[in-house]
């Protein structure tokens, strides 16, 4: 599969549970979306992450994604309930930076 850069590295740093290297992948502007709560620029983004690593220890496995929707489908596995779950991520990228990330089910 071949992914963007900034979304395999936003896969990496998951896996890794780097939450700084996470929120790098994002605009110091952009939005995420998920679990009903939106997190609003990077410092935000980067404590969401790093709290959800801290509790779920969840990675992420791609298993598609549209080019022309930018949406990864991964499945998502971790200490949390219904784990593993197949959730969908999607991306507006602009300048190689994630602009905006809304995740569902």
């Amino acid at each position: 599969m071949n992914l963007p850069k900034v979304i395999a590295e936003l896969v990496k740093s998951q896996n890794e549970f780097d939450s700084a290297a996470y929120a790098d992948c994002f605009a110091e502007n952009a939005q995420v979306f998920d679990e009903g709560k939106t997190h609003n620029g990077k410092a935000e983004i980067e404590q969401w992450i790093d709290k959800s690593n801290k509790d779920n220890r969840a990675t992420m496995e791609p298993v598609d994604y549209d080019e022309k929707e930018d949406i990864l489908s991964a499945k998502i596995a971790g200490s949390f309930p219904g784990s593993p779950l197949i959730l969908k991520f999607h991306f507006k990228i602009a300048d190689g930076k994630i602009q905006n990330l809304k995740v569902t089910g």
